[in-house]
């Protein structure tokens, strides 16, 4: 009698570094050829356990180094907790549970909520990772998702024509710690959209279908100028992880030699302890070269490999690609290929970064920002501004906006002329520039127009670095307006709002006497005027000014 594992096969599909353009992973798929096991196993928590483990045996047969994501019911979880022989599965196969995903996916509905979050615990403190799969098109209630604290989201690809939830997704992955992945991507719209919304990570059709045998490239289209790169100054390093190639800290030389002769694309490993914690890097080709030595073989084959490796460079997954950067360049020269191990919270290894990849982003990045810099003052335009607004009310953070131009500066080029008039914006931007200062963000939107964003204890002394000083252009004396307005937590959701409420406030600064400056406080009517003369106080909310800074 023929067993129903006799019909299963596997298909593996990647899963794409949308930054890198690498293969990040491997999804690996149940096929059943006669049947229905998939719907069988989401009622019988039993057989969906078995079909975890007959994945990763399947893995295992395809040789594959790539991190392995497996698919598990939410309610096999709650049911089975720890997954026992799964376990044993990943240790028979020579994996290590923090090479391993699983992908728990719905349906949630009836799933006894805290039963599912003991497991996931009890699995993470183990060393497994945990994906919350089918986001978005799914039953899992955001409360869960949250108390999950899952490493990574799989978002399903019908949210894209929804960029508002989508950026939502982003932000909340950005506050757990989790890398957000698109899935079901087709064509390269739906690329485009998915790395315009941040995602990290992407599956599909486009990149490569799911195969019976593990794919070694992808297609994946160019990257779209102006992308979402996190949002933490400078590109996070997590767009740039690759697969490491892991080893017990008490593998052999020869061990390592069997690695990286067998697999030409791997440029080091890493050995890691019992938790998983880098304690040596190998780089290949010091590696081999000193394997490849006249008794080189002889000397070390039987021996253990740390002996031949080095003390790890490692970073934080929440690093920028600056920060790695830095790391590599205290390091001794000699060593600048090395990959860079990219470690958890707990210290153990996510994978490498590489410093070509970095340098090339990095260098990429330049020139998009050149090219939006104002060509008069070398200041960016207002969507850098405007980008940095976002990411502060996401993070939930005050700031204040204004808005900074010089009065009747049509009069100042039609009577000094239009150098004296490029002269003054020039200085006025210096200035600026120079009051900046910590988080402060200067940007030059056109004309004379001038945005600053800052935090809001800052304020007065950029105010007074740009309103106390006297300006002149060709002789003449020119005085400047400045509107600012004040944002708490959740007094505006975007960029655009902020922008609305500057408005209004400008014209009242325009509307003055002389250097003015009027605050004005987001959702609250009214404003103040801190400098200037004109209206009369009735006409105003005036209000005894509150310190700043």
């Amino acid at each position: 009698m023929h067993s129903w594992t006799d019909t299963l096969r596997f298909a593996f599909q990647p899963v794409v570094n949308l930054t890198t353009g690498g293969i990040a992973a491997l999804e690996v798929l149940a096929r059943p050829e006669a049947g229905d096991i998939l719907a069988e196993a989401r009622r019988d928590p039993e057989l969906d356990g078995k079909l975890a483990v007959l994945a990763v045996r399947a893995a295992a047969r395809k040789e594959t180094l790539l991190p392995l994501h497996i698919n598990v019911f939410a309610a096999t979880l709650a049911d089975l907790g720890g997954l026992g022989p799964l376990h044993e599965a990943v240790r028979q196969a020579g994996r290590l549970p923090w090479e391993v995903t699983l992908d728990v996916g719905p349906p949630f509905t009836h799933v006894p909520q805290q039963a599912l979050l003991d497991a996931v615990t009890a699995l993470r403190e183990t060393g497994f990772r945990i994906s919350a799969d089918g986001v978005g098109d799914g039953d899992l209630p955001l409360r869960v998702l949250h108390d999950m604290a899952p490493d990574l989201v799989k978002l399903d690809m019908s949210l894209l024509d929804r960029p508002a939830a989508v950026g939502a997704m982003r932000t909340l992955c950005d506050q757990l710690g989790a890398l957000l992945s698109v899935e079901g991507v087709e064509t390269e719209l739906q690329y485009t959209a998915a790395v315009s919304a941040g995602a990290q990570l992407g599956q599909g059709e486009l990149f490569a279908p799911p195969a019976r045998l593990p794919v070694a490239e992808v297609y994946v289209p160019p990257r779209p100028s102006g992308s979402a790169s996190g949002s933490r100054p400078g590109p996070s390093v997590r767009e740039f992880v690759r697969p490491a190639a892991l080893l017990p800290d008490t593998a052999s030389a020869g061990q390592v030699r069997a690695l990286l002769t067998g697999s030409p694309e791997v440029s080091g490993v890493l050995l890691v302890d019992r938790d998983g914690v880098p304690v040596r890097s190998v780089h290949r080709s010091r590696f081999l070269l000193s394997m490849s030595g006249r008794y080189g073989h002889a000397l070390y084959a039987d021996r253990p490999a740390a002996r031949l490796g080095d003390v790890p460079r490692t970073v934080g997954a929440d690093a920028t690609a600056w920060e790695v950067l830095d790391v590599v360049a205290d390091g001794a020269r000699d060593r600048t290929s090395d990959d860079v191990a990219v470690v958890d919270r707990y210290g153990r290894c996510v994978g490498v970064v590489r410093l070509a990849d970095l340098v090339r982003a990095l260098a990429e990045s330049r020139v998009e920002e050149a090219a939006g810099l104002n060509p008069l003052t070398r200041l960016p335009g207002s969507d850098a501004i405007t980008g940095e607004v976002d990411r502060r009310i996401a993070d939930g953070r005050p700031f204040a906006l204004s808005w900074l131009d010089v009065d009747h500066f049509k009069q100042v080029n039609d009577g000094a002329g239009f150098a004296a008039g490029d002269d003054l914006i020039r200085a006025v931007g210096r200035a600026l520039q120079h009051a900046a200062s910590g988080s402060t963000r200067v940007g030059h939107i056109g004309g004379d127009d001038f945005l600053v964003l800052t935090d809001p204890e800052g304020l007065n002394a950029l105010v007074a670095s740009v309103l106390d000083t006297p300006w002149s252009a060709g002789g003449r004396p020119v005085t400047l307006s400045l509107a600012t307005v004040l944002c708490v937590p959740g007094s505006v959701v975007e960029h655009r709002q902020a922008a609305a409420c500057l408005a209004p406030l400008k014209e009242a600064a325009k509307a003055l006497n002389g250097a003015s400056w009027v605050l004005g406080r987001a959702g609250l009517p009214g404003h103040e005027i801190r400098r200037g003369e004109g209206p009369t106080a009735s006409q105003t909310r005036v209000v005894v000014a509150e310190p700043l800074g």
